[in-house]
C-alpha cells in the first residue's frame, strides 16, 4: 500500500548559554506511530487551519518572499506551542509575549489544550489575544522527506528560531512525554552510546548546530546556508 506524504513543519528552538547553545528536545511517546520513543524537535503536519490563518491578518511579513507557503511557518509555531508550550508572537506594542504571571501562564495553557485537541486554531488565539504569528523570526534552513517503508512519511520543511524569552518550555504529555535544553554535542554524544534515538534528519540537524557558539551565530549560518 502506497503511503501519502504529508506537508510538515519543525522548528529548532534555541538559546545561549556560556559559550555554547542549547536547543530544546522532546521525547516522542513510545506508543506514536512515527518515530515512537524518539528525541525530536517539536513539528508535525501541516493542518488545513495552517493554510487558513496563514492567508489572513495573523502573520508577521517576512523581510523578503518566501519560497514555501506560508503555511508552513504557521505549522511550525503552531506546533511549537502545541508540543513545547513556546509561543513565538508579538503583542499590539512589537514585543514577544510573555507569561511572567500567573494569570498568563493560565489563560495560555487553556489555549495550548484548545490549539492541541482541535477547538480552535492558532489564528483564532491570536484573535483573542491582540498578537500576531512572529514568522519573521523563523529561519528556514532544510528539507526532508521521509524515505518509503515509513508507517507515515511526510515532506518536511526545518525552521530554526531563537526560543522566546519570559517562557518554560514543557512536553505536552500525549505526543511527547518529557522535554530537555540540551547543546547539540551532549545530544549527539548521549545518541552514540546508544542512551537516546535520533532520526537521520534530527541527527544531521544537531550536527550542523553543534558549529555554532550561539545563536546569533547559528541563526546568520543557517540563514547563509550552514
Amino acid at each position: 500500500m502506497t503511503v501519502p506524504i504529508r506537508e510538515g513543519a519543525t522548528v529548532a528552538l534555541l538559546r545561549d548559554v556560556e559559550h555554547d547553545v542549547e536547543v530544546f528536545m522532546l521525547k516522542r511517546s513510545t506508543e506514536a506511530v512515527f518515530s515512537p520513543g524518539a528525541h525530536v524537535f517539536p513539528g508535525g503536519r501541516v493542518d488545513a487551519d495552517d493554510h487558513v490563518d496563514a492567508a489572513i491578518e495573523w502573520c508577521a511579513p517576512l523581510a523578503a518572499p518566501s519560497s514555501i507557503r506560508l503555511a508552513y511557518y504557521v505549522a511550525a509555531l503552531r506546533e511549537a506551542f502545541e508540543e513545547a508550550g513556546l509561543l513565538l508572537a508579538y503583542n499590539s506594542d512589537g514585543t514577544l509575549v510573555r507569561f511572567d504571571d500567573p494569570d498568563a501562564v493560565e489563560r495560555f495553557s487553556l489555549h495550548r489544550k484548545a490549539v492541541h485537541a482541535g477547538d480552535a486554531s492558532i489564528g483564532e488565539v491570536c484573535a483573542q489575544e491582540a498578537l500576531t504569528l512572529a514568522i519573521d523570526r523563523l529561519v528556514l534552513f532544510a528539507h526532508w522527506i521521509t524515505p518509503e517503508g515509513a508507517p507515515r512519511r511526510f515532506d518536511t520543511r526545518f525552521f530554526a528560531a531563537r526560543a522566546p524569552a519570559g517562557q518554560v518550555p514543557s512536553a505536552d504529555g500525549y505526543e511527547t512525554t518529557s522535554g530537555v535544553w540540551v547543546t547539540p554535542t551532549d545530544m549527539l554524544a548521549a545518541d552514540d552510546v546508544g542512551a537516546v534515538e535520533l532520526i537521520l534528519p534530527t541527527r544531521r540537524t544537531l550536527e550542523l548546530l553543534a558549529t555554532f557558539r550561539s545563536v546569533d551565530d547559528a541563526l546568520a549560518g543557517l540563514a547563509a546556508g550552514g
